[in-house]
């Protein structure tokens, strides 16, 4: 299986914590507590979106 890589961008939150946006995938969106949290939880995030991307038999997008 190839491996994926993503640009993935974290904007502070005035309440506290990031929220993670991944601009190849749209709609992909989550939200950590503190920097570490975040990409945690954009990996699961992208994890899942390709998952429903293949299961859905839609392209899966490659930066370039």
């Amino acid at each position: 299986m190839k491996t994926l890589s993503y640009k993935v961008f974290l904007r502070p939150e005035p309440e506290g914590g990031y929220t993670v946006t991944v601009p190849s995938l749209p709609g992909c969106i989550t939200y950590g507590e503190n920097i570490t949290h975040a990409v945690e939880m954009a990996k699961d995030a992208v994890s899942l979106y390709i998952e429903s991307l293949i299961a859905h038999h839609e392209a899966i997008p490659i930066e370039g």
